[in-house]
């Protein structure tokens, strides 16, 4: 939060956020308390939710007081009241600005009217409230960001009003792409690409938004729309674009809606080139693993297998809620069930744990951005708010059988809009609480184990024969803990674990501990209790593991991790792990090839971490996070240095690594790219915990290396996050050079989202600070980015030079791979200049650098540019291999939209080649991955060059000259 003069104020994650947003979305009125403890927690709110409530303020006004003249926080019945100028919210200036945009339209003064609703819509920075996480703010977030999507339709408006029509058509398909249902957009984006001579663009946007109307709402579009295309399909001369004083005019009525005509289905494409097999399908398996001594439970389970597989009716969606309290194993159940009905839903299964008992529960925008990724959509073209999301996945799952599984849901509102839209799928749901607002529901009450249930537990962990030989004391251990499932998993994993013990001793145990027995049959205490029964059994070394565990957040955890924690070997490591393990305090999330990953489940954390708060001074809590980190920063480097063959176009900090952690790289890094996706969530994690612990050092050389991976798999929003939290932790710290290095970070990925005016904003003050700092390397990628935002904006000059001083300063570090790319960047601009020649000098340089350095990855980019120059050359075959080289590197790193890029220009190669079929098979195919990575445009375009292609050669068969307009 920032002040007019300048100065920030920075607000803490979590209630502290969500309460200031409650209160700033009804500035200067009074919101009651109770309205604050919903917007924190819903319907289930603690005891002490206004006691804390009270803190939450007591905080804020702290937090505000760097801007206390303009803001003031007052306690005023029956809540709180804020006090704050409009002219300091956004939101506010925003609706003052559309006013005025729109009185303006009203007065025929467009060109202003224009400027207004563009300065409106600057104003945003992403969806609204996307800071917070409270699902009761959600219906004011989406009613902002409507309101945001209204100033956007009256923008475009104007535009066409002013005959602007080819400058929108890129704003407008980017729209239209995270708004697919929105059928004023759809209708704006026709009516522009029809005035900018691409009518049939503008009908296959057309046709593809009825097909969605359709598929996923089972209605045709507006009268509007389908007048609108009909008068396309006229050749209406009304349809022309007008001049700047001149209005649009209605699209004429039709006499009858036009049919929608399917287009024939594509041909196979070429076997050399085809994509592989597991890309065209993508079948997600996220299931945890199942239990092999899983008993008990046999009603519930069977009454949710026959609730998932009826099917619902008229063909809804089958929805399973496990309800029950905590400690009786609904997780266990549903992942148990989920594994028995694998083969019934064929297409694969969802998986995701919403953290209901956590204090930031997951939101449905993560959530479905984490399932869209496993259903296949790359990261770019995730959709920016949480109803484009909902409905993208909605139509991924209108023809698959997926079992989705939610686990530990806070409520019915966190559910429902991660529930597919058919009843092909099924979803199992967990939570505490009764969730009576999914309508349709089946509900199954997960209780205690029966008494010959628990005692079946009991025999199969431990075995019949202790069991049968001491059967009093089985069934008074029974009784004792209530036959809570949880805790007589824990009892019976510390009998196994000794087997010297009798059951009447562990029966002698828990008779002896003050207020066990009724803190087991009561609540929360229950799980408590039950817990500090194995801790208490625990060796210290594994007791202290079990401690700073906690400081991990949640996340998965490796052998690497608990030796840094606890600054022993790994084997060491190992067993403790093991130990926690077989007590039942740990669990075993995955036993993949980079070796097995352990998870606390989350009641076992609250203890942990409970118990790490009374013992930090002796665990020198501080030191092992340093090395925690440290560990990470060791790896992140190896990967990247894997990766590029050195420390190359990256820049590092000094925070000490913990280099036993390298240890495990060779067996952990054997494809580096595949472990930080692997590890893409933990290492997020651990840039919030450095931040939080004051490691800026660390926190922003974490954030900048692990752009490696979010620039290869498009993961824009992690990359944003990470950097955010990177850019408040240096300021903090005052690290001018860490500051210049996220800056610089950030630049390029606002280069990556085309958001041009922001790149320059970032880079030109890290430019400054590079100077000032005598930082060459630095320089260098700063100058290298501020290039490719020159030759986006069309100043070619600038861009030569400020490449050619790059390409110097790479030199002048010893940095190849960044002085390679320059390289190939300065060859693409003497292409652009005509000067070949110039331009294989450059390549030639540069492929001689990456076999230098080995740097394959460097290389295939070269490459790609050579191909150019081949095309340019009229030495097409050559081209063609080149391309197919490439293509099956970037097939390698799983970089779909870059395949579609490289298999349109080999089917532009295969035409200029007179190969029309294998021209047709690898457009049809371009078309094919864009329809699948949902990209509208893109495969509309690659249906234009096709419907070119096939036009020129029916042309050479019939001899009649057919006018055709190449694509740009």
């Amino acid at each position: 939060m920032t002040g007019p003069d300048g100065v920030v104020c920075r607000i803490p994650r979590g209630r502290q956020q969500v309460v200031l947003c409650a209160l700033l979305l009804e500035a200067n009125r009074i919101v009651s308390t109770e309205g604050l403890v919903d917007a924190i927690w819903g319907a289930a709110p603690p005891s002490t939710a206004r006691t804390q409530i009270q803190t939450c303020i007591s905080a804020l006004r702290t937090n505000l007081a760097a801007i206390r003249e303009h803001t003031s926080l007052i306690t005023q019945e029956p809540g709180y009241l804020l006090r704050v100028d409009d002219e300091q919210l956004d939101a506010k200036l925003f609706g003052r600005l559309t006013r005025e945009a729109q009185a303006l339209a009203r007065e025929g003064r467009a060109e202003e009217a224009a400027d207004a609703f563009r300065a409106a819509d600057d104003l945003w920075r992403g969806p609204a409230l996307s800071g917070t996480k409270s699902l009761s703010l959600q219906t004011a977030a989406a009613h902002l960001d409507e309101r945001r999507l209204a100033g956007v339709e009256g923008h475009a408006a104007l535009q066409l009003q002013l005959g602007r029509h080819a400058a929108l058509v890129p704003e407008l398909a980017a729209c239209v792409a995270r708004n697919p249902l929105r059928e004023g957009l759809r209708g704006q984006l026709m009516l522009a690409l029809y005035r900018s001579g691409r009518q049939a663009e503008a009908l296959e946007t057309f046709r593809e938004g009825r097909l969605l109307l359709v598929e996923q709402l089972g209605i045709e579009p507006g009268d509007e729309l389908r007048r609108l295309e009909a008068a396309i399909l006229a050749g209406d001369g009304a349809l022309r674009g007008p001049g700047p004083a001149t209005a649009p005019p209605a699209a004429p009525r039709p006499p009858a809606p036009v049919p929608h005509t399917p287009s024939d289905a594509p041909a196979d494409p070429p076997a050399e080139i085809a994509r592989p097999e597991q890309a065209a399908t993508v079948i997600p398996c996220q299931l945890p693993s199942d239990i092999a001594d899983f008993t008990g439970q046999a009603d519930a389970v069977n009454a949710a297998r026959a609730a998932l597989v009826a099917g619902g009716a008229a063909h809804a969606t089958p929805v399973v809620v496990l309800t029950g309290p905590p400690g009786v194993g609904k997780s266990t159940l549903a992942v148990h069930t989920a594994h028995q009905l694998v083969e019934h839903f064929s297409d694969g299964q969802l998986y995701c744990d919403l953290g209901g008992t956590r204090d930031e529960a997951a939101t449905a925008l993560d959530v479905l951005g984490r399932f869209l990724r496993a259903l296949g959509i790359p990261g770019s073209q995730l959709p920016e708010s949480v109803d484009e999301r909902a409905s993208m996945y909605r139509d991924l799952l209108a023809a698959r059988r997926v079992l989705v599984v939610l686990d530990s849901a806070a409520d019915s509102r966190q559910v429902r809009r991660l529930l597919p839209g058919n009843g092909g799928s099924a979803v199992l749901v967990t939570g505490r609480s009764r969730m009576t607002g999914l309508p349709g529901a089946r509900f199954v009450q997960v209780g205690v184990f029966r008494t010959d249930e628990a005692i079946a537990m009991l025999s199969a962990v431990i075995g019949e024969e202790r069991v049968s030989t001491e059967p009093d004391s089985a069934q008074a251990l029974v009784r004792l803990v209530g036959q809570l499932p949880l805790a007589l998993r824990i009892i019976a994993a510390r009998l196994l674990a000794r087997p010297h013990w009798t059951l009447e001793w562990m029966l002698n145990r828990l008779s002896n501990e003050r207020h066990r027995l009724d803190e087991l049959a009561h609540g929360e205490m229950v799980i408590r209790s039950s817990l500090a029964l194995t801790y208490d059994g625990l060796s210290e070394e594994a007791r202290r593991l079990l401690r700073l565990l906690s400081l991990v957040e949640g996340g998965s955890v490796a052998t690497w991790t608990a030796a840094a924690l606890l600054d022993i070997d790994l084997f060491a490591a190992d067993d403790l792990l093991e130990l926690l393990v077989e007590a039942q305090m740990l669990e075993v999330e995955a036993a993949g090839r980079t070796g097995p990953h352990y998870r606390l489940h989350s009641l076992v954390l609250l203890f942990a971490r409970e118990q790490q708060e009374r013992h930090s001074a002796e665990d020198d809590t501080d030191a092992a996070l340093r090395r925690l980190v440290g560990g990470w920063l060791a790896l992140v480097d190896e990967a990247h240095r894997r990766l590029y063959g050195g420390d190359f176009t990256v820049l590092h900090g000094e925070a000490p690594r913990w280099q036993p952690a390298l240890a495990q790289a060779d067996r952990l890094l054997v494809d580096p790219l595949a472990w930080l996706e692997e590890e893409r969530t933990a290492l997020c994690r651990v840039i919030d915990v450095a931040a939080c612990q004051g490691l800026a050092e660390a926190c922003w050389d974490l954030a900048v290396t692990l752009v490696t991976l979010f620039e290869s798999r498009c993961y824009y929003e992690e990359w944003q996050q990470t950097h955010q939290r990177a850019l408040g932790a240096v300021r903090d710290a005052g690290l001018s050079r860490g500051l210049a290095a996220v800056m610089c970070s950030i630049g390029s990925l606002c280069l990556s989202r085309e958001h041009l005016g922001a790149a320059r904003r970032a880079l030109e003050p890290a430019l400054e600070a590079f100077l000032a700092l005598g930082d060459t390397h630095g320089l260098a990628l700063t100058r290298r980015n501020l290039a490719l935002l020159a030759v986006r904006q069309g100043e070619t000059a600038v861009a030569r030079d400020l490449h050619e001083r790059a390409a110097a300063d790479f030199l002048a570090v010893d940095d190849h791979v960044g002085r390679t790319n320059v390289l190939a960047h300065l060859a693409r601009l003497a292409l652009g200049d005509e000067r070949p020649d110039d331009a294989e000098a450059l390549l030639n340089e540069a492929l001689e650098i990456c076999r230098t350095t080995g740097s394959r990855r460097t290389e295939g980019q070269v490459r790609l540019v050579l191909s150019d120059l081949m095309q340019h050359r009229g030495r097409y075959r050559e081209a063609e291999e080149l391309l197919r080289e490439v293509l099956e590197v970037v097939r390698l790193r799983g970089d779909i939209a870059g395949e579609s890029r490289i298999l349109c220009q080999l089917g532009l190669v295969n035409a200029r080649l007179g190969r029309t079929g294998a021209a047709q098979a690898l457009l049809r195919d371009v078309v094919a991955i864009r329809e699948q990575i949902m990209d509208p445009v893109g495969a509309a375009e690659a249906r234009l060059e096709l419907a070119q292609l096939e036009a020129k050669h029916r042309e050479r068969l019939t001899g009649f000259e057919f006018p055709i307009t190449a694509l740009g």
